[in-house]
């Protein structure tokens, strides 16, 4: 399993032609979810000419939803989703607001604008895999810590904690054709002497080299 979502709450905003334009991304884990975020905003600008939205969900990406919110037909809803899909974004929500400022944009304008609402939106959430992955502790005598950190430093592999008592445990998170690759190295190395444990598997989300446990 491997897919993509967005890592923080997104919101940003800019003015088109007068009209105000918000754009907020949620990640979303059920649809349920989706539409209490897609509520949330419209209550939230209750005075706002239009709140449009798409919400993508599932690792299938399976469920898909939109609205152009009274805006011409195709022309907000639809470019929100495809924001969305072009990014291979799921698990998220997308609500991009607008304050009319008095002038028309046209099916064209309308169509940019609420691209670039779905756009500024997903990039202040910022974007990040979902993977499964493992974490890795490595117990070792202290004269294998650097062979270690060497090792981990050489293959761009992201040391999350070290722990020092009468041994050293070096914790690392990591998916799990990674986790195997780590394990083979360790013993490698210290011919093994390395004691290696490994969690569950659980998800995570990945940004570069790094997973996180909890964003």
């Amino acid at each position: 399993m491997s897919y993509v979502t967005i890592r923080n709450f997104g919101e940003d905003k800019f003015i088109e032609k007068k009209s105000e334009f918000i754009g907020y991304a949620k990640r979303c884990e059920t649809e349920e979810e989706a539409k209490a975020f897609v509520n949330e905003i419209k209550n939230m600008h209750k005075q706002a000419t239009h709140n449009c939205f798409a919400y993508i969900i599932g690792e299938n990406m399976g469920i898909q939803r939109y609205s152009d919110d009274g805006e011409p037909q195709g022309t907000a809803g639809i470019p929100i989703l495809e924001v969305m899909k072009k990014s291979n974004i799921t698990d998220c929500a997308i609500v991009v607001t607008r304050y009319f400022g008095g002038i028309l944009l046209g099916a064209g304008g309308l169509t940019r604008a609420y691209t670039k609402g779905a756009s500024v939106a997903l990039k202040a959430g910022g974007i990040v895999e979902k993977v499964r992955g493992v974490k890795v502790s490595l117990e070792m005598e202290y004269d294998m810590l650097g062979k270690i950190q060497y090792t981990c430093n050489e293959n761009n592999w992201h040391i999350e904690e070290t722990e020092y008592t009468d041994k050293v445990v070096v914790n690392l998170l990591a998916e799990l054709e990674l986790a195997k690759e780590i394990e083979k190295k360790a013993i490698e190395i210290s011919n093994g002497k390395i004691i290696i444990n490994k969690s569950d598997e659980d998800i995570y989300f990945k940004e570069e080299n790094r997973l996180y446990k909890l964003i």
